[in-house]
């Protein structure tokens, strides 16, 4: 009955672990007397608290589940590391993947289908469809909890605005906005004015979400063929604007080889004005890189006149190991249900999770995109609104228009190593300045088109 499969969309679920690794992250243990399992708990680097946090929502699961035994453990998805985690057996039960890898779990049997566990769910019926479905097989079948849900955003620096002489109240909400406010940022601060992430797969990511704001797409797709679609105008477009804020503006005077780690860290030290990630990257601001919450503002990106223009949106699933028992995945399911999605449709599991998140100094309320509906949404926020600790009146240029923003999901197929080969394209733009965009989106396209014909 349990099947090798898994969809993406939330966090906490369960990966592939074999005996041997058993005392390493993989642990676990279904003896008759209950069972243990091995979740995903905080990132590398994360503070103290943040880890006596999750200790503490651990202690109360396992005090109303007394038959499941949780142990968190330190782990973060990096797309470069990932693969030999889970070929080498050294991944938490329960843990997190991108909306991107559920598809190529499922397809090599490489996490459980909980399709009966996740539909017993009191809320099952009230997810959002859109959200579902990144958790959902080709067989229509559940292989994980979706949660996490953003729509990626512009994050900028309120002090560094306003010793640019720009009003931290009215950020940018076009690209030429933008690309005046990084000049300006640079030139009166010395700080980077805007920066790009693009390594580890990232470049492509935000390259992406650039062409999506634009109107364009990376690739299309006609039943079961995909086709590349990289080199088109708008990708050009966003190309030409990175390469003249680099070397006509000089508003990328920083380091232009930024990770998501990296850029985080250096946007929290005050080294940078601008940049753009996912929508809920505020919490690891806080939780990881010690931002000050005083300097942080939060909009919408900038979107073009197409009317295809729209915004990236992704999320995480919550997955379980295929070589989980039924109670193991049972109990994976239950622990997602507990610590990532149950506060957003239960009064007293949001303010329980509120108060314990406050006490942490953990950041509560910030902005993520609902999995649910805009009204589960607003109710939640009214639950938590005594507990609420993040600068939410800096962050109205963001959730003034998330519910009237377009969300346009990632590529479908081969999203990380699509996402992949397009990093040296960034890479290229940002370090030469006589770099050849059109050739290289020709080259880009065509290697594209090869990742998606191996499938």
């Amino acid at each position: 009955m349990r099947t090798t499969r898994l969809r993406n969309v939330a966090l906490a679920a369960v990966a592939a672990v074999v005996l041997g690794s058993l005392a390493a992250c993989g642990e676990s243990s279904d003896d008759g007397d209950g069972v243990t399992i091995t979740v995903e708990g905080w990132r590398p680097g994360d503070k103290q608290a943040t880890i006596d946090a999750v200790k503490e929502q651990a202690a109360a699961f396992n005090k109303e589940h007394p038959d499941i035994t949780v142990k968190p453990v330190e782990w973060q998805w990096n797309a470069q590391t990932f693969p030999a985690q889970l070929s080498g057996g050294t991944l938490p039960i329960s843990f997190r993947v991108p909306f991107t890898d559920t598809k190529g779990l499922v397809e090599r049997k490489q996490v459980a289908d909980v399709d009966a566990e996740v539909r017993e769910l009191p809320y099952f019926d009230q997810l959002n469809p859109t959200v579902l479905a990144a958790a959902q097989g080709t067989d229509g079948k559940v292989y994980g909890l979706p949660s996490d849900v953003y729509a990626n955003a512009l994050h900028y620096n309120r002090d560094l605005f306003t010793k640019a002489g720009l009003d931290p109240d009215k950020p940018p909400t076009t690209w030429e906005e933008l690309r005046a406010a990084a000049k300006q940022i640079n030139e009166r601060t010395g700080a980077t004015g805007y920066a790009e992430m693009t390594t580890g797969n990232t470049g492509g990511w935000i390259l992406t979400t650039l062409t999506y704001s634009l109107g364009g797409r990376m690739e299309t797709q006609d039943g079961d063929t995909f086709t590349a679609t990289v080199d088109n105008p708008q990708t050009e477009q966003a190309l030409q604007l990175l390469h003249d804020m680099r070397w006509t503006d000089r508003s990328f005077s920083g380091s232009t080889a930024y990770d998501w780690n990296s850029i985080n860290q250096a946007f929290a030290a005050g080294k940078v004005g601008m940049y753009i990630s996912g929508s809920d990257v505020y919490n690891s601001l806080v939780t990881t890189a010690a931002i000050d919450p005083e300097s942080y503002g939060l909009t919408a990106v900038p979107m073009g006149d197409s009317a295809d223009a729209g915004a990236l949106g992704g999320g995480s699933v919550n997955v379980v190991s295929a070589k989980a028992t039924d109670a193991e995945a049972e109990a994976a399911v239950a622990w997602a249900d507990f610590f990532r999605v149950r506060k957003y449709t239960d009064e007293s599991a949001a303010v329980a999770d509120a108060k314990t998140q406050t006490a942490a100094e953990q950041p509560v309320g910030t902005p993520t995109f609902p999995i649910f509906d805009e009204a589960s949404y607003t109710t939640y926020q009214g639950w938590v609104k005594d507990y609420v600790n993040v600068p939410l009146e800096q962050m109205t240029g963001y959730t003034s228009r998330m519910f009237d923003l377009t969300l346009v999901a990632e590529p479908p197929a081969q999203t990380q190593a699509v996402y992949g080969a397009l990093d040296p394209v960034v890479q290229k733009v940002l370090s030469d300045e006589n770099a050849d965009i059109p050739a290289l989106l020709k080259d880009a396209d065509a290697s594209v088109q090869q990742i998606l014909d191996k499938g």
